[in-house]
């Protein structure tokens, strides 16, 4: 596939935005070449500005459950678009949002809306210090929660990608309240909780890492976090931004029956639209301005176009929906394994419900990420253009998650599939 347009762009863009992308992940330094730049979707399908067609499984990082251009969400925000696309005052459907969120999550018993995951975890971040009167947070290597000064030590996403240890930028007194331990690792949140305990105000987690590929919790894991958090007077935040309503209807904490403190959302209560969200305890909440001292605001948050798109979006799934993208990405998943053994390709999949990641690795499991880094980046590069050539648009770096859609159809997996027969035997 030539794409004359797309490099067109990429050389005027790189003229007037940082890297030519306005976020980091989207610059193709993990994969090498020049970022695809798109103009239209439709289901499984995106289009790029040169008229070449692919199958998604980026699928906007997560958000289009329903496939591109699901008709309920154009319909919702049309509507709402003819009436004002913002007022930077409350609305009805904040108000609806807000309690679907509640029945549907089982930790939340209020929420806020935001614009970001990013605003979303900065504002837990704080919440929890302002709860607990400590300084200190918790995170684990190789999880991202966005750009705020407090978390982006040993990062995930766009920093594992460039390869960034830590962002300049941050100022030392604020990162040194950051502790980082290694994911699914329980003694070491231990040990870290035996030197600070008084001090930590918070753990934050992604339940399923997604950050640096998917990457399920451990037995127990979870269930470890919460009763260490508990004991010591610390909060446990999880950041649900990507599995948030992706993984189950209530989450990952749903899936894995452990409540968090506070939840931070983000993706798909936007539907496709730029938005996030934090919630908990109503009277962790209730510490929040207005009604309490802890400061936080936005001027557009629950703007009425993304609580529209949003609404539109859960509304339409239920039970079926979350069998059927478990069921097809099961099937997806267990056929590029039987292909990269009959290949003699040696390779990792994880998978949780409609996520899933391929590590290309000679070790038996990927659980953190020391096994991520270790995987085989160039291996990786040379399966994503292969399949780009094909027609299959993967996350352009290994250290991301892909997703599986409702319009992912069995045929549109067996085009998938053959695509990967032609690359693995390529890469053999």
């Amino acid at each position: 596939m030539t794409r004359p347009t797309s490099d067109a762009l990429y050389d005027r863009a790189c003229k007037v935005i940082p890297g030519g992308v306005n976020s980091p992940v989207r610059a193709f330094r993990g994969v090498g070449g020049t970022p695809v730049f798109f103009k239209d979707a439709d289901g499984a399908y995106i289009t790029d500005v040169d008229g070449n067609r692919y199958i998604d499984y980026v699928a906007s990082w997560g958000p289009m459950l329903q496939g591109f251009s699901f008709q309920p969400v154009i319909d919702a925000v049309r509507e709402q678009a003819q009436l004002a696309m913002s007022f930077g005052a409350p609305t009805e459907i904040e108000v609806k949002m807000a309690e679907l969120i509640c029945d549907l999550v089982p930790s939340v018993e209020m929420v806020r809306m935001v614009n970001s995951g990013t605003e979303a975890t900065m504002s837990a971040i704080r919440l929890a210090r302002g709860i607990t009167g400590r300084d200190k947070i918790v995170k684990f290597e190789g999880g991202f929660h966005g750009h705020g000064d407090s978390l982006l030590v040993k990062a995930g996403s766009g920093v594992l990608t460039l390869g960034l240890p830590d962002s300049p930028g941050v100022p030392s007194d604020l990162a040194q309240h950051t502790i980082t331990v290694p994911y699914n690792d329980l003694d070491a949140t231990a040990r870290v909780f035996d030197v600070y305990g008084p001090a930590i105000a918070a753990v934050i987690v992604e339940p399923v890492a997604g950050n640096m590929g998917c990457i399920p919790p451990l037995p127990g894991f979870l269930e470890g976090l919460r009763t260490q958090t508990t004991e010591h007077g610390a909060l446990l935040i999880f950041d649900e931004v990507m599995t948030g309503f992706r993984v189950a209807p209530g989450g990952a904490q749903q899936l894995f029956n452990v409540q968090p403190d506070l939840t931070t959302l983000g993706k798909v209560i936007g539907g496709g639209l730029p938005v996030g969200a934090f919630g908990g305890r109503a009277d962790y909440m209730e510490q929040l301005a207005p009604i309490g001292s802890i400061y936080q605001s936005g001027t557009l948050s629950g703007n009425p176009l993304a609580m529209e798109s949003g609404y539109a979006l859960l509304s339409s799934l239920d039970a079926t929906h979350y069998s059927q993208l478990e069921q097809q990405t099961t099937r997806l998943v267990t056929e590029l394994k039987e292909r990269a053994e009959a290949n003699n390709i040696n390779v990792v999949i994880n998978d949780v419900c409609a996520m899933f990641s391929v590590f290309f690795t000679d070790q038996p499991e990927v659980t953190c990420y020391s096994h991520v880094s270790a995987a085989d980046a160039d291996r990786y590069r040379s399966f994503f253009h292969g399949m780009l050539a094909e027609g299959v648009y993967f996350a352009p770096s290994p250290f991301e998650a892909a997703f599986v859609s409702t319009c992912h159809t069995d045929a549109i997996l067996d085009t998938t599939l053959s695509a990967v027969d032609k690359v693995f035997s390529q890469l053999a």
